[in-house]
């Protein structure tokens, strides 16, 4: 336990000029008594770790340390080769790029991992677009790839409706999500950050100027956030329902996930039958019209009431077809 996060220390100064004591305990998980200990220890067995004095301190690796890869286990190795997206990288252009660096790797391990490349493609991969839809790759997507990694400003045109906008944006990262690309970008200007899908751009120009990057933005939590944002707006409208015990529990697979488990944990006891009544919020009725038939007897809908007579009406509609 204390060898692997020694290693750990070692790399993450090795990533980065200097590092307080406190970050390195956040990124250790350890108290910063913990840190202090491990740096000693570090020093003791060779590893060049200076400790800075002062406010603004904080431990570095001095005369240019470096460790080398050899320490890879077989596990840590193929983990390493399962981190990058094959089909992805070849979508940005990086499919030269990311083989190369692959074959840097392999060449740096010990002769008894070096297969850990293959044993890992031969095991796991990832197909990201859903089904039934056919992938494709935005023509542009390169070019706003390599703005990404350069930090370069671009001027994009993109789609709003019926007409086109064009916005001066740092592009700051993108996310791949369900087959779709989405740049997350600040808008020169104002200052804001938003997201644009990627194949509603028409065009982007690559200007010269690079920009500061906000040291402080967080690409995994900024996406988190404007996704459940952009989930939450769709829900407008709300439904009453009562829903039997195995209703109760496919809910959350009809409905948005999250809305339907809040809407059952605020719900009240259940009745004698083991009914539960419960207000939970729906993009629209036409929406959980669909979302709901799935349910059949298990769920009543009890409002709005134009949404309870659609569904008499499929009921009656079902009783005839099957001669009830």
């Amino acid at each position: 336990m204390r060898a692997a996060r020694l290693i750990k220390m070692v790399l993450l100064l090795q990533s980065r000029p200097s590092m307080s004591a406190a970050e390195l305990a956040r990124e250790l998980e350890v108290s910063e008594r913990t840190v202090t200990r491990d740096a000693q220890a570090l020093a003791e067995a060779g590893v060049p770790v200076h400790a800075d004095r002062g406010r603004v301190g904080g431990y570095r690796l001095v005369g240019g340390y470096r460790t080398r890869l050899t320490g890879l286990g077989r596990s840590e190795a193929e983990a390493l080769f399962l981190s990058g997206v094959p089909g992805a990288l070849r979508e940005m252009g990086l499919e030269d790029a990311s083989s190369a660096a692959r074959l840097k790797v392999s060449a740096a391990l010990l002769p008894s991992v070096r297969d850990a490349s293959r044993t890992a493609s031969q095991r796991f991969h990832l197909d990201a677009p859903n089904w039934f839809r056919e992938p494709r790759t935005p023509a542009l997507l390169p070019a706003v790839a390599e703005a990404v990694w350069d930090d370069r400003r671009i001027v994009a045109r993109y789609r709003r409706g019926e007409s086109e906008v064009e916005r001066e944006l740092e592009p700051y990262g993108l996310v791949l999500k369900a087959g779709v690309w989405y740049l997350c970008a600040r808008v020169t200007g104002d200052g804001s950050y938003r997201v644009y899908r990627i194949d509603r751009f028409t065009a982007v120009d690559l200007g010269g100027e690079r920009f500061a990057r906000d040291g402080e933005f967080d690409l995994p939590g900024f996406w988190e956030e404007r996704a459940e944002q952009f989930e939450r707006s769709l829900l407008r409208t709300e439904v009453v329902l009562r829903v039997s015990p195995r209703g109760a529990r496919r809910l959350p697979s009809v409905l948005d996930p999250r809305s339907a488990r809040e809407a059952l944990e605020a719900a009240d006891a259940p009745d004698g039958a083991g009914w539960v009544t419960v207000t939970v919020a729906v993009e629209s009725e036409e929406v959980a019209h669909d979302q709901l038939a799935t349910l059949g007897p298990e769920a009543e809908v009890l409002a709005p009431a134009a949404l309870r007579e659609r569904f008499a009406h499929d009921a009656a509609r079902l009783a005839r077809l099957y001669g009830g």
